[in-house]
């Protein structure tokens, strides 16, 4: 990632952290999954943790190791409220997550252990179903730990955002907005060159076919529509096939097949 993509994901890690949950069940769900692990040096993660267990003595105790809370054990999800799914989630991506928007590309991992992958994938799928089923989170092994990912911008930016994002996540909608106006636009004008290059070498092509046929006096046998064609084309090397049409008052087939004409009786 480019240095302002990834001062944006630290960012949005450093909000998504500093929520303090006011309802204890949050509290116990996000300390569910905070799986740190390893992870204990991190002093964002370690912050965290110290402040979820000190605002609830029981915390830590119904939580267990952060090691040993893996999904299906310490996470009752089917039973649990909407914000407790939310906090659970977010204290998973903070401890166990990963996300990268570079290039304009959306990409939001989770490592947890390879018989959870397939539990957690079930649980974001029903986190993010209002972005649509194109945005179904999959899961694999990789170095034998399960990696659940989500591709779908929008599906990430939902998850973040029922996560409790909020202004660091509108910057990273902002930047993709921008990113695919851009897009956009540089496809529309690749378009346009390439139609008025088409354009140019078409008209240079029939201007050289009516300068031969005039040179040898077969223009002034051919129809008055192919020699009002051909004249006009002279006089205006820039129009479009429909302009030209516009001006002589007659169909834009009729200008093509007169100028098919004369570019086939040049050749011959």
């Amino acid at each position: 990632m480019a240095g302002s993509d990834r001062d944006l994901v630290i960012a949005l890690r450093a909000e998504l952290a500093g929520i303090d949950p006011a309802r204890p069940c949050d509290r116990e769900a996000e300390w569910a999954g905070l799986d740190v692990g390893e992870r204990w040096r991190d002093a964002t993660l370690a912050r965290l943790a110290v402040r979820l267990s000190r605002h609830d003595g029981t915390a830590l105790a119904v939580a267990g190791d952060p090691g040993d809370t893996g999904p299906g054990r310490a996470f009752d999800w089917p039973n649990r409220a909407e914000h407790c799914r939310m906090a659970w989630l977010r204290g998973r991506f903070l401890a166990r997550g990963s996300l990268s928007v570079a290039n304009g590309r959306t990409h939001l991992e989770l490592v947890v252990a390879p018989d959870d992958a397939p539990t957690l994938a079930g649980w974001l799928a029903e986190a993010v179903a209002d972005a649509g089923s194109a945005s179904a989170p999959g899961w694999r092994i990789r170095r034998g730990r399960g990696v659940v990912t989500l591709k779908s911008a929008e599906a990430v930016q939902l998850l973040l955002r029922r996560m409790g994002a909020g202004a660091s996540l509108l910057e990273l909608e902002t930047r993709q907005v921008a990113r695919t106006l851009r897009g956009d636009l540089n496809r529309v004008i690749n378009a346009e060159s390439a139609n008025l290059l088409r354009t140019v070498e078409a008209a240079g092509r029939q201007l050289d076919a009516i300068a031969a046929l005039a040179a040898d006096g077969r223009l002034s046998g051919e129809s008055a529509t192919v020699r009002a064609v051909a004249a006009a084309r002279r006089e205006t090397p820039e129009a479009t096939l429909g302009e030209l049409a516009e001006r002589l008052t007659i169909h834009r087939s009729t200008v093509q097949r007169a100028l098919d004409r004369i570019e086939r009786l040049a050749i011959g």
